[in-house]
């Protein structure tokens, strides 16, 4: 009993520092205001939107990306459909807008190919056949307000990062367990903020992001990383800032954010973290690396003390008063993000879904160690 209060105790100090630095940093990053402009943006784009079977959600995106105030003839959007079932690439060719261009995966690829990142491989693609300066990538199950892209530009050339990692949030959560998602989402959210101002990029999401085609090409792309299945956001990311350890930066503004749906079911959110957690050996900045051991095992001995309660009762007024530590300095890195997204008010289902939170991180990261996991209908290892 004596060693198992020591190691979770221990756990439990570096668990406070960890979170204390994410809130300096989510409170010390500043948030971007567009200057007033008085000449004309003249920076190209190029919006590229991997899609597999998303006939659902691939009208509404294109719609909210045709209202965009940017001028329309700076930018291009390319879809590139990777061999969808369903009618999403007759959908893209029925669109009304004019800078709206299709790629099918299953006209550059041979049929006996195979490829343990297809989403990789689609956005190189569309990178090749681009025009822009700026690469911005978005998933095609988002949507986002009008001023998205002219927010993303206005900080490329005010800020000139060589990739911007700019905010997602989920919406429409109208249950527990889509708010529980949502909780957690915003917390990796607070985190990538929080990183970039300490100039130690930790996380992006691939649904929002920006990098110069310059700094793509000056990396190599996906080479190097192109055979690890997931990773286009946060393996890229880390290519970069190995090249420009302060061109790395998070966008800061409300009108960039992206929304998209939490997932519907246990199996496909499962499915969905074990994949996010699948590349956490795979960073060769391994500060990541040991901030996720950190996290994990910090749950593990949570639910081991929770387990040697039951047997030693005197166990119980410990791992209530970790539980409380825990929540209290979760809540105060949490509180600001959910008011820079305007989801203040999800945080009353904060405690209770904490019992969740714990055994996911733990189921989660071990099967994105040693598991598989399905993705769009395909088995990954």
């Amino acid at each position: 009993m004596k060693v198992l209060l020591i190691i979770t105790l221990g756990l439990a100090f570096l668990y406070v520092i960890l979170m204390l630095t994410y809130s300096y940093g989510w409170r010390k990053l500043s948030f971007f205001t567009p200057k007033y402009r008085i000449t004309p943006y003249n920076t190209t784009v190029s919006v590229i939107i991997p899609a597999r079977d998303e006939a659902g959600n691939i009208t509404p995106l294109l719609d909210a990306i045709h209202a965009q105030s940017y001028p329309s003839h700076l930018f291009e959007v390319i879809v590139i459909d990777d061999f969808s079932e369903d009618e999403t690439a007759q959908l893209v060719l029925s669109h009304p807008a004019e800078n709206v261009k299709l790629i099918k995966l299953s006209d550059r690829l041979s049929k006996n190919e195979r490829l343990n990142s297809y989403k990789k491989k689609a956005i190189e693609l569309a990178i090749k056949e681009s025009t822009g300066a700026l690469i911005v990538t978005t998933d095609a199950d988002c949507v986002m307000g009008p001023l998205w892209l002219e927010t993303i530009v206005a900080f490329y050339e005010d800020q000139q990062p060589k990739f911007i990692a700019a905010p997602v949030s989920f919406f429409q959560e109208d249950n527990f367990f889509k708010t529980f998602q949502s909780l957690d989402f915003m917390t990796m959210q607070g985190i990538t903020g929080a990183m970039a101002y300490l100039q130690s990029g930790t996380m992006c999401n691939g649904a929002n992001l920006a990098y110069e085609r310059a700094a793509f090409d000056e990396v190599g792309g996906f080479l190097g990383i192109d055979m690890i299945a997931s990773g286009d956001d946060m393996l890229l990311m880390y290519k970069i800032f190995h090249a420009y350890p302060k061109g790395v930066l998070y966008l800061k503004n409300k009108d960039a954010i992206v929304r998209t749906l939490p997932v519907d079911t246990i199996k496909g959110f499962m499915n969905q973290r074990i994949r996010w957690s699948s590349k956490a050996d795979k960073y060769e900045d391994k500060r990541i690396t040991q901030v996720l051991a950190l996290v994990y095992f910090w749950n593990v001995s949570l639910l081991v003390l929770f387990v040697a309660a039951l047997f030693m009762p005197a166990l119980w007024l410990w791992l209530g008063g970790l539980m409380i530590l825990k929540i209290l300095v979760e809540l105060y890195f949490l509180s600001p993000v959910a008011k820079f997204f305007s989801q203040s008010h999800l945080l009353k289902w904060f405690i209770p879904g904490q019992p969740f939170h714990i055994l996911y991180v733990i189921v989660a990261g071990w099967l994105g160690k040693f598991g598989s996991y399905q993705w769009k209908g395909r088995t990954v290892k």
